[in-house]
């Protein structure tokens, strides 16, 4: 099937693109304007890490229920738009709070927004899109959070960069999440001819067979087809599913690079008020980092067509950690920085997509949505876990370390990776 044949059969994946867009705009619009709204009322870095875990306090109870609610519900747009409508919900909330408690409260209701339209997205991907497209459309979708990824932060340094003293920066802070708002929200028309069924994916996709292994590592995928096929019926649990080949590596990779954009999403604007740096180019930085990012979902069909997926995920964890790690030394030089935020973010981009693909791969065709789910779970544990972990380390070295720490998360799971790829190596 050739790429126009492709377009027109499945134009409710650009339907979902689009939605996607907006809500990572509205995200990665709040996220950043957080921290500023934590430093304004006087937050040190380990608040900041704090609220950050906060984040992803609530989707960890939530997590493994909306995925098998996403097994049973025939139409994953109503979750789609459920998750459009609280991230409009939680913007409004955050740009009424006072206190860090709030504001706090605001980042929860955030991350259960994030969670909410993940899951519907990423099912809707993993049950539609036919086996041999699975890579094109976890990398359009995953492309699409990085448009939110570049257009956000910038949005966001234009709306804090208007005033100088702490009133002026207080009203951008509430325009800003009030913009985040309205952007939410304009999802939910995008998504409305899913929501009125005039643009529904046909049955006929990734669930109508099972993927096979898409390179001579895969492994992983071949204990999931067998599943697949020896026990259809069986009920995909969480310990289940994670005692199948790499499913916890996999997870570990994923959680690493999303890590590690968690981490510059929360952490860089602290380096850059350290350093006197303005809020607007931070903005810059970030974007250049998500556009970049961008730049590699949109190449990852061609490359994953010419190179194993096994070793691009090792290229894209070794890669962003060798680059990121030098940013907080040379968040004042821009060009510097400007160069490692796009090498870095292009590294960054493939891995994400790749181990979605790579998670469907290795279990039955019926569990999917819960398998997406899991590793979901095992990103939302990290970070709970690894932001008040950066943030205790960035109130000992300064808020570098943060990124740092992010950094050797990325190396070590590459590592890992990598081990295994070598001939005698985990693999055995």
């Amino acid at each position: 099937m050739d790429e126009p044949q492709q377009d027109r059969r499945t134009p409710w994946l650009w339907l979902l693109v689009g939605s996607a867009i907006l809500t990572q705009t509205t995200l990665n619009l709040v996220r950043p304007t957080v921290s500023y709204q934590l430093l304004g009322m006087g937050a040190d870095a380990a608040t900041v890490g704090l609220v950050t875990s906060a984040y992803a306090l609530l989707p960890l109870v939530l997590i493994m229920w909306l995925g098998r609610l996403a097994e049973r519900l025939s139409r994953l747009s109503l979750l789609i738009a459920a998750g459009a409508l609280i991230f409009a919900g939680a913007c409004l909330l955050l740009s009424f709070a006072h206190t860090i408690l709030l504001v706090a409260v605001g980042s929860v209701i955030l991350g259960v927004a994030h969670i909410v339209f993940t899951i519907g997205g990423q099912s809707a991907i993993a049950r539609h899109m036919p086996p041999s497209d699975l890579d094109r459309g976890f990398g359009w979708f995953t492309a699409g959070y990085a448009v939110g990824q570049l257009v956000g932060p910038l949005l966001g340094g234009f709306l804090l960069s208007s005033g100088s003293d702490a009133d002026d920066r207080a009203a951008g802070i509430r325009i800003a999440m009030l913009v985040g708002m309205v952007v939410a929200a304009a999802a939910v028309p995008v998504i409305a001819p899913l929501l009125f069924g005039r643009a529904r994916p046909q049955e006929a996709g990734a669930s109508s067979a099972t993927a096979k292994p898409a390179d001579d590592d895969g492994a992983a995928a071949e204990a999931g087809a067998a599943a697949s096929a020896a026990e259809p019926d069986g009920r995909p649990t969480m310990l289940r599913i994670l005692r199948l080949p790499r499913i916890p590596s996999h997870m570990v990779a994923s959680l690493a690079l999303l890590t590690m954009m968690d981490l510059l999403i929360a952490f860089l604007p602290v380096v850059g008020e350290q350093h006197g740096v303005a809020p607007m180019w931070v903005g810059v930085f970030l974007a250049v980092r998500a556009g970049a990012t961008i730049a590699s979902r949109i190449c990852l069909p061609w490359l994953s067509a010419r190179f194993r997926r096994s070793d691009l995920v090792i290229v894209s964890l070794l890669g962003a950690g060798l680059m990121f790690v030098s940013t907080p030394w040379t968040l004042t030089w821009t060009v510097v920085t400007i160069i490692l935020m796009a090498v870095g973010g292009f590294f960054l981009g493939l891995g994400q997509p790749l181990t979605m693909t790579l998670v469907v791969q290795s279990v039955p065709t019926a569990w999917r949505s819960t398998a997406l789910a899991v590793r979901l779970l095992g990103n939302r544990l990290g970070q709970v876990a690894l932001p008040v972990a950066a943030g205790a380390i960035a109130t000992v070295v300064g808020p570098g370390g943060a990124i740092w720490f992010a950094s050797a998360l990325l190396l070590v799971s590459g590592a890992e990776k990598a081990i295994r790829r070598r001939p005698g190596g985990l693999r055995r």
